[in-house]
């Protein structure tokens, strides 16, 4: 009898998520824990007998057709991992290594490619063949389905939109990890709040010790009215709108998804992006693009890799 599912793994820098999902993209006992990273064999053992307790060792190969991993980080043409927030992941042959422990095909992919899979096999792009997830969180990255194809890029590395060149100037934060990503993702966020606060312009912030505020703290005081929160996430907004205004320019989509940790706080800042969108983008384009917030939380990732491991055509990512 074929298997009736197949196991999808969402492996973050701190959090490892698991889950089986059916054809019809249900996620069923599912399970996450902190990321072990001890060492770099750690997180693919943590997989592993995260997989044997979810399943049983016994009956996983009767149960699943396949896995699929997504990867924060890049993965080759080979298989091999490249996880700059994993340490020694510069060249982990993680496909190979899971395929010899749970002994089933196994497919790696990267977190935000696995993304706009996701959104347009079960959310918020549903059946767009032209579509873009933009992930916000600690960092920033896109993925981009182009006639219904991810657009990978000669060294697998589209999508690296947190590199986008928004704004004037271009600072130490910038030149770590990209001139968006140092200014709107989470960090970036929180150094401009913390920025106000040094100028003696605090609010609501100074009630909380300047070492712990985190963007999810400034949105917080931005819904309970503080001006300066308000402030920082619309110029964050304004920013990521600009951004958006050049994918939308560059790839024509139906739909663009924002995605990851801050769209929680899109209630903050989403207004100003579309608007930055309609004003900025090419003018058919950037009116007809729809601008939304994913519906998936934390299970894009999951149904994205789960839709590869179901489709099982993607050669040159399995083992």
């Amino acid at each position: 009898m074929a298997a009736k599912h197949v196991l999808a793994v969402d492996l973050g820098g701190t959090k490892l998520a698991m889950a089986l999902v059916n054809r019809a993209g249900k996620l069923l006992m599912r399970k996450s824990v902190g990321v072990d990273t001890s060492s770099p064999l750690a997180p693919v053992e943590q997989i592993v007998s995260m997989a044997h307790d979810l399943v049983g060792k016994k009956k996983l190969k009767a149960m699943l057709a396949a896995a699929g991993v997504a990867v924060p980080g890049l993965v080759r043409r080979d298989g091999t991992v490249w996880a700059p927030n994993l340490p020694g992941w510069t060249k982990m042959p993680l496909a190979r290594r899971l395929k010899s422990a749970l002994g089933i095909p196994v497919l790696v992919e990267s977190d935000r490619n696995a993304a706009v899979l996701g959104e347009t096999w079960r959310g918020a792009a549903r059946r767009k063949r032209d579509a873009i997830v933009l992930m916000l969180g600690t960092g920033i990255g896109a993925g981009i389905l182009s006639g219904g194809k991810l657009i990978r890029g000669a060294h697998e590395l589209s999508g690296c939109a947190g590199w986008m060149v928004i704004a004037d100037g271009y600072d130490a934060d910038a030149r770590k990890v990209g001139q968006l990503e140092s200014m709107a993702a989470g960090p970036g966020i929180a150094r401009a709040a913390k920025k106000e606060l040094a100028r003696g312009i605090g609010g609501l912030l100074e009630e909380i010790p300047a070492d712990t505020i985190n963007a999810y703290e400034v949105a917080e005081a931005a819904r309970r009215g503080d001006v300066v929160s308000i402030e920082v996430y619309l110029e964050a907004g304004r920013l990521l709108g600009y951004a958006v205004a050049n994918l939308v320019s560059l790839f024509d989509p139906e739909t663009v998804v924002i995605g990851g940790g801050l769209a929680q706080a899109s209630d903050l800042f989403l207004d100003v992006l579309r608007n930055g969108v309609k004003e900025r983008a090419q003018p058919i384009s950037g009116t007809k693009a729809r601008v939304v917030t994913s519906r998936l939380a934390g299970d894009a990732n999951l149904l994205g890799v789960a839709r590869l491991a179901w489709e099982g055509d993607r050669k040159p990512y399995r083992s």
